[in-house]
């Protein structure tokens, strides 16, 4: 597949928008952990080699094109939502609760916002384009994604610190076959998302074995 351009944000430029912002999340599917957003602006026209959605990056990619990102964009912003408010909200309004903290932490105001996805973010005013796919075909939301996904990285690396021996900084929250295998030998974390399968059973059987004692 091609690698994202700026067509999206070159119609809105066309059309008369100066300032536009890609937004995309990480942190959707994991077991344990916040979702995180990143609102980026780039300037116009920007050449930023190698640049993909995160996700087909290795981890290595990923943080060089991190760095670059943050010293040439002309405003980011992260949102993030913690793994209480997901269990409190659920994770599609957790999601966009990330990224309108995301656009809103921008030091500058986008004449327009390109989203990744299919819906709009929820109370925010400016005009948005929700585009599915966008972390693959838009240059700005591409930008988003790697921002977000190494922002969520670093909590992860650091959340391990916390809760030594359940690899979070390995498998970064998600139900890898040897993650579950350490929830059901050890139990949740605090950082677990208990509205989040298999979490729910795994908290049950811990507290009726409580009761039997």
């Amino acid at each position: 597949m091609s690698p994202p351009t700026f067509r999206f944000e070159e119609k809105l430029k066309a059309s008369g928008c100066r300032l536009i912002a890609g937004v995309d999340e990480a942190g959707r599917g994991p077991l344990a952990g916040p979702v995180v957003a990143a609102a980026v602006i780039l300037p116009h026209r920007v050449s930023i080699k190698g640049l993909r959605d995160s996700k087909k990056l290795s981890p290595q990619q990923r943080n060089v094109l991190y760095k670059e990102i943050l010293s040439i964009a002309q405003s980011t912003g992260i949102g993030i939502v913690s793994e209480r408010i997901i269990d409190e909200i659920n994770i599609l309004k957790a999601t966009l609760l990330a990224m309108r903290r995301a656009i809103d932490r921008l030091s500058l105001i986008p004449d327009h916002v390109l989203v990744d996805g299919k819906i709009k973010v929820s109370a925010v005013s400016l005009p948005q384009t929700p585009i599915s796919g966008g972390d693959d075909i838009s240059a700005s939301i591409a930008a988003a994604s790697i921002v977000a996904k190494v922002t969520r990285d670093i909590i992860m690396y650091r959340l391990e610190g916390m809760f030594p021996g359940y690899e979070l900084s390995g498998h970064k929250g998600y139900g890898t076959l040897k993650h579950i295998r350490t929830l059901v030998k050890k139990g949740p974390l605090p950082v677990h998302r208990r509205t989040f399968q298999p979490i729910p059973g795994l908290l049950a059987r811990r507290f009726q074995r409580r009761r039997k004692r």
